[in-house]
């Protein structure tokens, strides 16, 4: 596995190694020694799998307090525009963002530390989306910041696209607004 550093610090982008012949491949997703040498110690409680089709866009999540969430996602299916927001106040990237394309071809995974708002852009037909969380969902403590937030400036690659959001975000709050760590 190469994990390589992004402009924010605790953020990871996470290639996995491909071992594939005429059969298929074998790819080994998480590793906890290897993780913890290169990323740090988390204890990751569930996985999540999602389905959308294209212009879903799902964020920008983040859970409050105690119900913060550690996260490593990735694409089995499809290709998304994936985005990590600082929300860390006493961080020198605070309201800065990382943009990472995910698909099926380039395996391609992020690490979100706690601390941060996380959403992703569906760019092809459909997606399945997958994810690793160190903590429980807890519906009463998520917030969502709306997704074109000036504050934040993230853009996304909607020109053209229809975008289907739920109702929570699009009742998003601005990111003036948000609850920091």
């Amino acid at each position: 596995m190469l994990f390589e550093k992004t402009n924010i610090d605790g953020v990871f982008v996470i290639t996995p190694k491909i071992i594939g012949d005429n059969r298929g491949y074998f790819v080994e997703r998480y590793r906890k020694d290897l993780f913890d040498r290169e990323v740090g110690v988390v204890n990751f409680i569930q996985d999540n799998q999602s389905l959308s089709s294209k212009g879903v866009l799902r964020g920008l999540h983040y859970q409050k307090g105690e119900f913060s969430q550690a996260k490593m996602v990735w694409v089995l299916s499809g290709k998304v525009i994936d985005v990590a927001v600082d929300l860390r106040k006493e961080s020198p990237t605070f309201g800065k963002h990382v943009m990472v394309e995910l698909s099926d071809e380039n395996r391609k995974m992020l690490y979100i530390p706690r601390g941060f708002a996380h959403g992703f852009l569906v760019l092809s037909e459909q997606a399945i989306f997958a994810y690793k969380v160190d903590n429980v969902y807890a519906p009463s403590e998520e917030v969502s910041i709306s997704y074109n937030d000036k504050d934040i400036d993230i853009k996304w690659p909607i020109e053209g696209m229809d975008i289907k959001l739920s109702e929570k975000d699009k009742n998003g709050i601005k990111f003036i607004d948000a609850e920091y760590f």
